[in-house]
């Protein structure tokens, strides 16, 4: 360490994060105050213009140094995954204890109902209130799709195409690019879009994606996260299945800190914290992982409530990775599979419409926020923040 207490970063892994994603100059470690919304935080911010502002994910407290500093990973690779055993990455994975939230909806039969009815008014309901063509193409910039050498995108959990048309608007050709998702209904809608005629669509399941390895320049889930049952799993697929050298891009919701909001999200699905998303990716095998904030402009910022869709986060798989994730060993089998018809026979169907009831009363709780805050927007003068 230095006089200042900062860390000096492995020569190996800053090489690395330069060379494959152009990451950030290798230096030491910063630790800053959280980003507002709209700006980076993470690893890699230098050199992004001024939403660049580099942190550590963890913790936030520290003082904030000069913007321009990268931030770089601050152990080797796999440091300390040889130390985590199989319950302590279950647990990483799914926060899964006796207090548990309920998050209803965060299983993949529940997941396949609700949005058997939800995906006939997904892109007319849903997207409006969370997820406009701003967010998606904010939300997106960060993966740099219209690099050159991007020939193959896998967009996971794509669902209607919503996320695949801002792929494509990135400047990756429809025929380049890999949808996925386990709603046939959902993909049901994707295939009617014209914009996305030549893409591959398929029913797969993102813990489990029928690909070899190192198949895709590119890995995009947007809107999905909050429905695995196993995040950390899906993230180590999408570890797998990208090139060394290669960037994924996950785009979620995150938790609430009003207690209302926070009780009516966990009722509901998954909304994963800052610090869990940066967790969840390093522990995967990613090196040079940062977060960008996103929101409605008509929120002014405000994340109290949690947002559906609230950070783009992406991370790089290095270079000289040319197999799976170092996590692919102790994840053991798979919680839930994927939900088909033998299965949905077996399952009990009274528990199953309970859940899926309950879970969707407590959704509708986040139909109504926007409509609210965009309100609130309407009557508070520009100069009120809601922060």
């Amino acid at each position: 360490e230095n006089e200042t207490g900062e860390q000096s970063v492995p020569f190996a892994v800053a090489m690395v994060c330069a060379s494959s994603a152009g990451c950030g100059s290798a230096g030491a470690r910063t630790r800053m105050r959280p980003a507002r919304m709209g700006r980076s935080v993470g690893a890699a911010g230098a050199g992004r213009g001024r939403n660049a502002r580099p942190i550590t994910p963890t913790p936030f407290a520290t003082p904030a140094r000069p913007a321009g500093r990268s931030l770089l990973p601050q152990r080797p690779l796999g440091a300390g995954l040889a130390r985590r055993g199989k319950r302590d990455v279950t647990t990483l994975s799914s926060g899964g204890s006796a207090s548990a939230p309920a998050r209803l909806i965060q299983h993949k039969e529940e997941a396949w109902w609700f949005y058997r009815y939800l995906s006939q008014v997904y892109d007319h309901i849903v997207n409006p209130g969370h997820w406009t063509e701003d967010m998606r193409k904010d939300a997106l910039e960060p993966a740099r799709l219209g690099e050159k050498h991007v020939k193959r995108v896998i967009d996971v959990g794509g669902g209607t195409g919503f996320s695949t048309l801002g792929v494509v608007a990135a400047g990756v050709e429809p025929e380049s690019i890999t949808l996925v998702d386990q709603s046939p209904h959902q993909l049901a809608k994707a295939k009617k879009k014209a914009g996305l005629k030549g893409c591959d669509i398929q029913v797969g399941d993102a813990e489990k994606l029928n690909f070899p390895t190192n198949a895709f320049d590119r890995y995009v889930s947007c809107g999905s996260i909050e429905y695995w049952p196993d995040p950390q799993r899906a993230i180590a697929e999408a570890f797998r299945v990208v090139k060394p050298g290669s960037l994924a891009c996950i785009v979620g919701p995150v938790h609430p800190t009003h207690w209302f909001s926070r009780a009516m999200a966990d009722a509901w699905m998954l909304f994963p914290t800052e610090d869990e998303y940066i967790k969840w990716f390093e522990a995967a095998g990613f090196i040079c992982v940062k977060m960008h904030r996103i929101g409605p402009k008509w929120y002014r910022g405000c994340r109290k409530h949690g947002l559906i869709m609230g950070c783009s986060v992406t991370g790089i798989k290095p270079l000289s990775a040319e197999g799976p994730s170092p996590l692919a060993d102790q994840l053991g089998e798979m919680a839930e599979e994927s939900s088909n018809t033998e299965k949905r026979k077996e399952a009990n169907p009274f528990k199953t419409f309970w859940r899926v009831v309950l879970g969707s009363l407590a959704g509708f709780y986040y139909f109504v926020l926007p409509v609210y805050m965009w309100i609130k927007n309407l009557i508070f003068p520009s100069k009120v923040s809601f922060v």
